[in-house]
C-alpha cells in the first residue's frame, strides 16, 4: 500500500525545473500538493499537469523572500487540503560568480532566498508537521568542488541551509518530524540552456559524472524524494544526500 497517499505536500519554486519535478513525482504517489512560486502561470501550468493525471493541487502564489507570502502559502495549503505533511523547500535565488563579481545586494538576496527562507518556511510548518512530517531542504554539492572559483557565494547559502536542516532534524526528531538534505544535479532551465550553449563544457561536465548524464527532474530527483518522505526512509533524518548521478563525494 501507498502510505503517501492522501497525504499533503508544500513544494516551493513548483512553477519549473527540479520543483516541478518533484510536485508532479508527489502528486502520482497520491500526495496532494500546493505549488508555491513567484509566477502564477508557470504554477497553473502545473496544477494542470497534475490533475491530468488525477491528481490535486493547487497554485498559490508566493516570493520566499516575503514573509507573509511564506504564511500565506502554508495557511492556503492548511485550508485547501486540511493538513501538511510535507514540505519541500526548492526555491532559490542563486548568487553566482566570482568573489569580486557578486554583488552584496545578490548576495543577500541568496540568503534571503535560501537559508532565511528556508527557516522561516520550517518554524511556520513545525505546528502542523508534528506527528509524522518530513522536510526535504535542497542544497548543492558546489562545496565539494576542489576548485571553489566562482561558486563561494552560492555554496556558502546552501551550506548555510544545510546546517539549518541538520539543526532541525537533531531538535525537532523527538516531535515526529524528519529533515533531509538533497543535492541534485537535475535539468533545470538553468542547466540546460548552459548545456546547449556551452556544449563542450557540457560534455566535460558530464564525464565527470560516473553516470554520464544529468538527472531528470520528475523521473531522477522527484522520485528520490518520493521514496525519502515514505515509511520506508522512516529512520533517515539529518541527512545531506548527493541525488547526483555519483559525482559528488560527501564527506
Amino acid at each position: 500500500m501507498n502510505d503517501l497517499q492522501g497525504k499533503t505536500a508544500l513544494v516551493t519554486g513548483a512553477g519549473q525545473g527540479i520543483g516541478q519535478g518533484i510536485a508532479l513525482a508527489l502528486a502520482q504517489a497520491g500526495v496532494r500538493i500546493a505549488a508555491a512560486g513567484r509566477t502564477l502561470a508557470k504554477l497553473e501550468s502545473t496544477v494542470a499537469e497534475i490533475g491530468s493525471r488525477d491528481g490535486e493541487a493547487v497554485a498559490v502564489r508566493c516570493d520566499v523572500k516575503d514573509p507573509a507570502d511564506l504564511a500565506h502559502a502554508v495557511d492556503a495549503c492548511v485550508q485547501s487540503f486540511g493538513g501538511l505533511n510535507i514540505l519541500v523547500n526548492n526555491a532559490q535565488e542563486v548568487p553566482l560568480g566570482t568573489l569580486h563579481q557578486v554583488s552584496g545586494e545578490a548576495f543577500t538576496a541568496g540568503f534571503e532566498s535560501g537559508p532565511l527562507a528556508t527557516l522561516r518556511l520550517m518554524k511556520l510548518a513545525y505546528p502542523h508537521l508534528k506527528g509524522d512530517g518530513c522536510i526535504v531542504n535542497l542544497a548543492s554539492t558546489a562545496a565539494k568542488r576542489w576548485d571553489m572559483s566562482g561558486y563561494g557565494a552560492y555554496a556558502a547559502v546552501k551550506e548555510a541551509t544545510r546546517s539549518l536542516t541538520r539543526a532541525a532534524a537533531c531538535e525537532w526528531g523527538p516531535d515526529g518530524i524528519r529533515a533531509n538534505v538533497i543535492l541534485p544535479h537535475a535539468k533545470s532551465p538553468g542547466l540546460v540552456w548552459w548545456m546547449e550553449n556551452n556544449p563542450e563544457e557540457a560534455e566535460a561536465f558530464q564525464r565527470t559524472i560516473p553516470q554520464r548524464r544529468v538527472g531528470e527532474c520528475e523521473e531522477d530527483i522527484g522520485r528520490f524524494v518520493v521514496q525519502l518522505c515514505s515509511a520506508g526512509c522512516r529512520y533517515v533524518t539529518g541527512q545531506s544526500i548527493a541525488v547526483d548521478g555519483g559525482q559528488a563525494l560527501l564527506g
